[in-house]
């Protein structure tokens, strides 16, 4: 079922969200080479009990983790590991919810870690371009085949990328994964028509080496079985993801990050004292 969510609900997702930038945002002092990945599971387990939210993808479907983790050829949903130590020239994904006062936001930033080759920033450039070229489409009287769409052209046919078609983003709230499913690919004019007051996530996924597949991954872990993604032909992935509400005035994205950088246009203005 989709909900159109009322002028509260947005008030509280739009503190959600900002809780949440503000922790991807304390990320990119912590993320380095030498660091595990269970480091970085370790600051955003201490940022939300600090700041009164909560990790809310712990729990869900057995999951164990507040943080998925995701370095180099792992594309989604690898767990943060005490022996997977970050590289100079890695690249790892952070995908986290937040839950705070019962409103839930969701957000995905990939981060270079140290310096990184031009091959790669240019598949952290494209994937990110991807994302607000998606969420751009996403207007009152639009169709979810028009996100997809302008995703799918941008990233395979102009750049040559690999777009991931089996995983997708999704409505959100009351709990992290709501009706409807956004994919990132699709025709223009087709699917579901948006409307006012609907919440979701674009997170497009791009594979460096062109592929759209994904291939099952078991975590070398005697302690979990967990099951993750990663590209079938070992090349880099990337990932970026927004939260953001669909209003008559356009998108405004929930999980906007400072500095902002000419993004203003999807600030939300729900809560008049959120600055």
């Amino acid at each position: 079922m989709i909900t159109i969510k009322s002028k509260r609900e947005l008030q509280g997702m739009q503190r959600s969200g900002r809780l949440l930038a503000s922790m991807f945002e304390g990320l990119r002092d912590v993320i380095k080479p030498g660091i595990s990945t269970w480091e970085i599971e370790e600051f955003a387990q201490d940022f939300m009990k600090k700041h009164g939210g909560r990790l809310s993808e712990q729990g869900f479907e057995g999951y164990k983790y507040g943080t998925c983790v995701s370095v180099n050829d792992e594309i989604a949903h690898a767990i943060p590991r005490k022996d997977k130590i970050l590289k100079e020239g890695d690249l790892v994904k952070v995908d986290v919810t937040c839950n705070l006062d019962g409103y839930e936001t969701d957000s995905c930033t990939t981060y270079a870690v140290g310096k990184i080759s031009e091959e790669d920033q240019k598949l952290m450039d494209v994937t990110k371009k991807a994302m607000y070229m998606g969420i751009d489409q996403a207007v009152v009287g639009n169709r979810i085949g028009d996100i997809g769409s302008v995703i799918q052209k941008y990233v395979e046919d102009d750049n040559g990328f690999g777009d991931v078609r089996e995983l997708v983003g999704h409505g959100i709230q009351p709990t992290i994964h709501e009706d409807p499913e956004v994919p990132h690919f699709g025709k223009a004019g087709h699917g579901l028509r948006l409307r006012e007051g609907m919440t979701i996530t674009v997170e497009p996924m791009v594979e460096a080496g062109g592929d759209w597949r994904i291939k099952q991954t078991t975590v070398s872990d005697p302690n979990d079985d967990w099951v993750y993604y990663a590209t079938p032909d070992g090349s880099k992935s990337a990932q970026f993801e927004h939260t953001f509400a669909i209003t008559k005035d356009g998108p405004k994205i929930l999980t906007l990050q400072k500095p902002y950088d000419g993004y203003e246009k999807y600030l939300p203005h729900f809560d008049e004292d959120e600055d």
